[in-house]
C-alpha cells in the first residue's frame, strides 16, 4: 500500500498544476486500486464481463477527468475511487438488467452480521445502490460508510481515516447502517440470514 504522505504530496502537486505528479501517481496507487477492484468483484457472477483491470482503468480515467477535484489526502482519493467503482458497477448492472427484457431484480442475500461482501450469492447491485441512495437521503455519512466498506474494500481503520472519525465510531455506525440496510433489502426479497462476522 502506498505511503499516505507520498500520495497526499502528489495529489497536492497535481492540484497545483504539476502534470508530472499525475504521471507519478498512477504507478503508486494502481496496486491499491486493483486490490479494491478485486474486492468489489469478489461477489459477482463468475461470468461477469467487467474484470478488475477494466474497473481500475475506468475508475482512474474518471478520477483524472474530474477537473474540479480537490484531493484532500490519500484517504479522500480512495474514498472517491470507491464511489466511482460503485457507479461503474451499478451502471454495468443496470445495462445488464435492462438487456434481459422483463427480468426483474433478484433478491439480494445479505448477511447482516457479516461483511456485505461475504454474501453467499452475488449481490443485486441495483437494489443495493437504490437502498444506499435512500439511506443517503437521511444519513449521508451512513451511506458513505457502506460505500467505503463494501465498494471500496476499506478496513475499519481506513474507513475511520476517510471519514475523519474514530474506529469505535465506525464500528458502532457500521452495525447500525448494516442493520438498516438489511431491513431495507429484506423488504425487497432478501433472505434474512443473520449469521456471520463483524
Amino acid at each position: 500500500m502506498p505511503q499516505a504522505g507520498q500520495v497526499t504530496d502528489l495529489l497536492r502537486a497535481w492540484r497545483s498544476g504539476d502534470r508530472s505528479a499525475e504521471d507519478s501517481l498512477l504507478p503508486l496507487v494502481y496496486g491499491e486500486l486493483r486490490r479494491r477492484a478485486i474486492h468489489c468483484l469478489e461477489g459477482e457472477r463468475s461470468d461477469h464481463t467487467l474484470q478488475p483491470t477494466a474497473l481500475v482503468h475506468e475508475a482512474y480515467l474518471r478520477l483524472v477527468d474530474q477537473a474540479q477535484a480537490v484531493w484532500q489526502d490519500r484517504a479522500h482519493f480512495f474514498a472517491i475511487a470507491a464511489r466511482l467503482m460503485r457507479q461503474i458497477l451499478v451502471d454495468h448492472a443496470r445495462r445488464r438488467n435492462s438487456a434481459k427484457r422483463g427480468a426483474g431484480r433478484e433478491p439480494l442475500p445479505i448477511d447482516v452480521a457479516g461483511d456485505l461482501a461475504d454474501a453467499a450469492e452475488p449481490p443485486d447491485l441495483v437494489a443495493l445502490d437504490d437502498a444506499l441512495t435512500a439511506l443517503a437521503a437521511f444519513d449521508p455519512e451512513g451511506a458513505k460508510l457502506i460505500e467505503l466498506r463494501f465498494f471500496g474494500g476499506l478496513s475499519l481503520e481506513e474507513t475511520a481515516e476517510a471519514l475523519g472519525v474514530s474506529r469505535p465510531t465506525v464500528v458502532r455506525r457500521w452495525r447500525a447502517v448494516r442493520a438498516w440496510l438489511y431491513g431495507e433489502l429484506s423488504r425487497g426479497g432478501g433472505d434474512g440470514r443473520a449469521a456471520g462476522r463483524d
